[in-house]
């Protein structure tokens, strides 16, 4: 059996045993195609039907921080950003975020001053303090006493000052960073970012469906957000988002498609350039593939908020670190991934794995709620070995 075969029919089982709707799955190597397969519906209500294909339109939320993580180290490439100098110099609101210690005996947030500046550096590994209330329960009562717990992260960063939970680089923390680094691309390029984006990454790479607001050609392909029922069963959620989003959020904000999702992999693979066009210097991609947390390691992420996610963590046991904007495996996983590898996902169970080593990565596409169901995450571990089965 080829490759291909074997994607096809991980994906046609899914849809079968009723583990997704519909999915889609490539695997790439830097300039060449080894397995593009799709399955079942876009929605499982019947009159928003169509199937599922490599072009179908899926919200890719947090896969969108590898790429904002690429527009600010364009500019650290032009010498505009600098990893570790303060990033209040750009947003002076960081300066004020303090840490949140808990909480009085009104119940409201006791914050104190952080003990050191943020760096971009910071922001981009996911050590400068800032959470997810998704996966963090001080923060959720911390967003709920402030009357910000309705914001998307895009919102929050923009027009409020939030604390984080401990000071820079004490630990790793899962959190809206990215959507800061969002602000500073923007404010550092004087372009909104979906504008940077376009003339400086997506134009480029020809990613031409990828955007953070859908065109009518984009909303056509678009699939259905569904929600895993307690039978097991799913059901299409409509999740309103705004067609021209006031503030795009670099940590979650952008729609996309497996076809175009692996045309910036493949850039990544191509030590940054892809077909002859060049996004970043190789120095560059090297720089954001290395551990860049030292001895600090990625935790598990311990659910908040159930409806919208189980409890998270890829590869238990296994060590893992943080490049700029990516997990890296620092041991070989069951999958054949080696050490050294990247991944990361986005929070409607979408999926990308990178080996520079291999040359070899991929993205899996289902779209439900909550993040972490393990059904959809077996289909992409499953695409993800049958890959390293094949080399």
């Amino acid at each position: 059996m080829t490759l291909q075969t074997d994607v096809q029919d991980i994906l046609d089982r899914g849809v079968t045993a009723g583990d997704v709707v519909g999915a889609a799955a490539q695997v790439v190597t830097g300039d060449g195609l080894l397995a593009a397969a799709a399955a079942g519906d876009r929605s499982a209500a019947p009159a928003d039907g169509g199937p599922m294909t490599l072009d179908t339109v899926c919200w890719i939320a947090s896969m969108t921080k590898a790429i904002t993580g690429t527009a600010a180290m364009q500019l650290v490439e032009r010498g505009e950003l600098h990893l570790d100098e303060p990033a209040s110099s750009i947003l002076p609101d960081l300066a004020d975020a303090g840490v949140l210690e808990g909480f009085d005996g009104d119940g409201q947030p006791v914050v104190r001053p952080a003990r050191g500046q943020i760096t971009l550096r910071h922001l981009l590994t996911h050590t400068a303090g800032f959470g997810y209330q998704y996966w963090n329960e001080s923060l959720l009562r911390y967003h709920r006493a402030t009357g910000t717990d309705s914001l998307t992260s895009g919102e929050l960063v923009a027009t409020t000052t939030v604390a984080a939970l401990f000071d820079p680089g004490e630990r790793w923390m899962y959190g809206i960073n990215i959507d800061y680094v969002g602000r500073i691309v923007e404010q550092v390029s004087g372009q909104r970012l979906d504008h940077y984006f376009d003339e400086h990454i997506l134009g480029p790479l020809a990613m031409d469906s990828t955007a953070f607001s859908l065109s009518d050609q984009m909303r056509s392909r678009l699939s259905a957000v569904h929600v895993r029922q307690p039978d097991g069963t799913l059901t299409a959620r409509d999740l309103p988002r705004s067609p021209e989003p006031e503030f795009p959020s670099g940590g979650g904000g952008l729609y996309s498609t497996a076809r175009d999702y692996c045309r910036f992999l493949q850039m990544i693979l191509g030590r940054g350039s892809r077909d002859g066009v060049r996004v970043l210097r190789p120095s560059t991609v090297d720089q954001m593939t290395a551990n860049h947390i030292g001895d600090l390691r990625v935790a598990a992420l311990r659910s908040a908020m159930p409806e919208l996610t189980n409890d998270a963590e890829f590869f238990p046991g296994i060590a893992k670190t943080w490049g700029l904007t990516f997990q890296i495996n620092e041991e070989p996983l069951p999958t054949g991934r080696p050490a050294g590898g990247l991944m990361w996902a986005g929070i409607a169970n979408t999926f990308f794995w990178i080996d520079m080593d291999n040359q070899v990565a991929g993205t899996y596409m289902s779209q439900q709620l909550p993040f972490g169901d393990a059904r959809s995450y077996q289909l992409y571990l499953d695409v993800e070995t049958a890959a390293y089965r094949s080399l």
